[in-house]
């Protein structure tokens, strides 16, 4: 290297980058086009003759009515609140309990079956049940709630675990790791893709588990206001809490998405 010139970034350092810019630029294009092909969508439905159809613009209208008053803010911390206490405590009782599973095949031989058992069980099966035997307050809904994060979880946690190369672990054995770093460098590195995957499916569960719990025995939450809505046939407040759910789900996938390109760096990509 010439002394006093700085260093130049390898060829396909700089050529990689360029290829991930250009591909989100690529990406963003395409979902801005995609959100107005969906509005005029919307709108070409609305005009269509369909009885009581909502446009956009009543929609809109409807939405600043619902902030204005208090009634859509408080809504929303009810569902989000049901949605991430049983969320959180789905995925933290479904990460140690997936692992275990994975990594000990006498637990797995005594709970895979009953984990596949309670799994091919929706959900939303259980609400009647959990609102006769725990009442019709929080709990039958963040119970439900916990139910479908950790279900959903457990699985991808579990399957994580089972399918770490087999080559990884015999090499670190083969350089001295004892199961404990063995565990922890190799294992749970490898298990992470399928865990955020988890989570996010999870997440999705969690949404549509609490809308139909609110909708069964609630005082409030974005679910009970739908049903409110459907009873005296107010489609444009239906349609604002949809939108609601959605833009607020979607975030919060985008932050699960975040996390796992932050963990699994190391992964390649396509």
């Amino acid at each position: 290297m010439t002394a006093g010139k700085p260093a130049r970034p390898p060829a396909g350092k700089t050529a990689g980058k360029t290829a991930r810019k250009s591909s989100r630029t690529r990406t963003a294009s395409l979902s801005a086009a995609s959100a107005v092909l969906g509005m005029a969508i919307w709108v070409g439905l609305s005009k269509s003759g369909i009885e009581g159809f909502p446009g956009p613009l009543p929609v809109a209208g409807r939405a600043r009515e619902l902030i204005a008053d208090g009634t859509l803010f408080s809504d929303l911390v009810a569902s989000l609140r049901r949605v991430l206490l049983g969320f959180v405590l789905g995925v933290a009782l479904a990460v140690p309990v997936g692992f275990a599973m994975g990594w000990y095949p006498l637990l797995r031989g005594l709970f895979e079956p009953w984990l596949q058992f309670f799994r091919m069980i929706p959900p939303l099966a259980i609400i009647p049940l959990a609102v006769v035997l725990m009442g019709i307050d929080e709990t039958p809904k963040v119970f439900v709630i916990f139910l479908a994060a950790f279900l959903s979880s457990v699985v991808s946690t579990y399957q994580g675990v089972i399918s770490v190369d087999g080559t990884l672990i015999n090499a670190a054995r083969v350089l001295g790791a004892r199961d404990r770093t063995l565990f922890t460098d190799v294992v749970v590195p490898a298990s992470t893709p399928f865990i955020l995957v988890g989570m996010r499916i999870g997440l999705g569960a969690s949404w549509a588990t609490v809308v139909a719990a609110e909708l069964i025995a609630a005082q409030g939450g974005l679910g009970y206001r739908m049903q409110q809505a459907q009873l005296y046939y107010e489609l444009p407040t239906i349609f604002v809490q949809l939108i609601v759910i959605g833009l607020v789900g979607l975030a919060m996938d985008r932050l699960l998405l975040l996390a796992e390109r932050r963990l699994t760096g190391w992964q390649e990509r396509r």
